[in-house]
């Protein structure tokens, strides 16, 4: 952990108002005054070089990746997978086979909801998620809830909303399949003890899917140290583009779970009797990913380096 005074001589360095000036949008005046934007918690703004990144991409070397040989692929390829490494190093991650392009945290709750009733799931199972959750990591498990006849079961928090640790603990059991956790309340700002929350229910041998969604812009990630077995967020939410996200697992959980949608680049070969599904981490990235929204999230990520990253936060 950063001490007090290395944080404050860090921040020394940092003058707000020089980086206000990369964010084109807030350098306006609205209803007559200059801009004051406070709803990060919703989308944030973004930098001009992620901008300037995706716009780069259609004007220069506008390619489809993974599948040509011609040199635009070749630079969008390299461009996309850079960007998969970048994030592989921001939130800690052991490989980079563990990060899966998803189109924001609530699609990659679906593909785990998805593909844990479809595998992991039977009648009378149960789903431990928290009162505190947003609505992306409430319905998908319902939906799963009602394919499969497993049972969806919510800790209380207390009127400092809280979650009760005591009836967690309690709560954890052998029907305990999976526990799905919001990390920091996008309604209350509260910030649950994760990193012991995943020690208690991995004594039972029970996987845990963190939302990050929050929490990624707000403090560092280190996936390895929370020893989470899963971990989501959105890239808009991190001064990068809307409609991209990530989906982080661990290889060995990765390697266990279906295919979530059937497509391009998620096979290794295909007949009509018979597909072979393609390694990690394509085999979760069906169809013609979105392309320039990785680059620009892979360029928010340096930005965010850049500055190193303790000091806005």
């Amino acid at each position: 952990m950063t001490s007090p005074l290395r944080l404050l001589n860090k921040m020394s360095h940092f003058d707000p108002g020089f980086e206000r000036k990369k964010f084109p949008v807030v350098n306006q005046d609205v209803n007559g005054y200059p801009l004051a934007y406070l709803d990060n918690g919703a989308t944030t703004q973004k930098p001009a070089c992620v901008i300037d990144a995706m716009s780069d991409y259609y004007q220069q070397y506008n390619a489809n990746v993974h599948r040509g040989v011609h040199t635009l692929s070749q630079i969008a390829t390299e461009d996309v997978e850079e960007s998969r490494v970048a994030i592989q190093t921001f939130i800690g991650a052991a490989d980079w086979r563990e990060v899966i392009f998803t189109k924001g945290t609530t699609d990659g709750l679906n593909l785990l909801a998805h593909t844990f009733a479809q595998g992991r799931l039977q009648p009378d199972d149960e789903i431990l998620i928290s009162a505190m959750e947003h609505h992306s990591n409430i319905v998908p498990w319902q939906l799963a809830c009602e394919r499969t006849g497993a049972r969806l079961r919510v800790i209380p928090m207390n009127k400092e909303g809280v979650l009760d640790q005591v009836v967690y603990k309690e709560m954890l059991s052998d029907k305990t399949k999976v526990v799905s956790l919001i990390h920091v309340s996008n309604a209350l700002g509260t910030i649950n003890p994760i990193k012991e929350m995943i020690r208690q229910a991995h004594e039972r041998d029970i996987p845990v899917i963190v939302d990050g969604a929050q929490s990624i812009a707000h403090m560092p990630i280190d996936v390895q140290d929370l020893d989470c077995d899963f971990f989501v967020f959105s890239g808009h939410k991190l001064y990068g583009p809307t409609g991209i996200g990530v989906l982080y697992g661990k290889k060995t959980w990765l390697e266990r779970l279906p295919p979530y949608q059937g497509g391009g680049d998620m096979i290794r070969q295909v007949t009509f009797e018979k597909t072979e599904y393609n390694d990690l981490p394509y085999r979760f990235e069906a169809g013609t990913p979105a392309i320039a929204e990785i680059i620009g999230l892979g360029r928010a990520i340096r930005y965010l380096d850049h500055l190193e990253f303790e000091e806005i936060i």
